[in-house]
């Protein structure tokens, strides 16, 4: 089974998730013969597969060459993904300066996910010297192109006057424009911003929104917050959280 090219370089992707869909296996084998054709995308999305398991066995390394691939060949995404593997250590030894050097050439082609990377490296300083006002560019970028994440993290550093004049209107409006937009540390933020103005059934309804969504990670930063909330119907979110939490670690136990 093939898959059907627009032109020689570029895969079909609406069959491509259809046949990920409903037979992943055989689009996994697809798609490791697309890729052996050279085809970036396919290199890209044969990566993806790779680090994730699906159709395939899971090989976090083998993932981490055919980003490389793909990255060489000029893919913004594959500069990202390469990054990431390069931070968390995946498929190999972590290298955050070099995942940085990665998340700046996807930056630099325009990706927002690359300029979120490299902004969250240059807000902490890891890889590279730490650098507010660098971060803050990026994020107010790929929230300008649409990147729900960065928009909660614009929202903070303007709700903080991080490098830039306190502003809360402005701030606000990034952290709606995140939930909205589906980040559910976004959600939690406007969460944040409706409690304050008293209105307690929207705050509910986007903890519950940010709950459905949210990693264990989120979720553990979390509860601490809900515990001491002065309102009661936000103080009792705490036990859904705790027990989506508790299913999460059990289930990567």
């Amino acid at each position: 089974m093939t898959f059907a090219l627009r032109n020689r370089q570029e895969l079909d992707s609406e069959q491509f998730a259809q046949m990920l869909e409903h037979s992943p296996g055989k689009a996994a084998q697809a798609l490791l013969a697309a890729a052996g054709q050279d085809i970036v995308e396919a290199q890209l999305l044969l990566g993806q597969i790779l680090l994730d398991g699906r159709g395939i066995e899971k090989d976090p390394a083998l993932a981490r060459r055919w980003f490389a691939i793909a990255a060489n060949r000029g893919s913004a995404m594959a500069h990202n993904m390469l990054g990431r593997c390069l931070e968390h250590g995946w498929g190999g030894d972590a290298d955050v300066v070099r995942a940085a050097q990665h998340y700046r050439q996807a930056a630099q082609a325009g990706l927002d996910w690359g300029m979120y990377n490299l902004a969250n490296l240059l807000a902490t300083g890891r890889g590279v010297v730490q650098d507010h006002e660098g971060a803050f560019a990026l994020y107010l970028q790929a929230s300008d192109a649409g990147h729900a994440k960065s928009m909660n993290l614009l929202g903070r550093y303007l709700e903080q006057g991080l490098v830039c004049r306190v502003d809360h209107v402005l701030a606000n409006q990034w952290y709606q424009r995140s939930a909205q937009a589906g980040d559910f540390r976004g959600q939690f933020s406007y969460a944040g911003v409706l409690a304050e103005a008293g209105d307690i059934d929207g705050a509910l309804y986007w903890l519950e929104q940010a709950l459905l969504a949210g990693n264990a990670n989120f979720l553990r930063a979390s509860v601490p917050s809900l515990e001491q909330a002065m309102q009661p119907r936000l103080r009792a979110m705490a036990q859904p959280y705790a027990q989506r939490l508790a299913q999460l670690d059990g289930v990567h136990a």
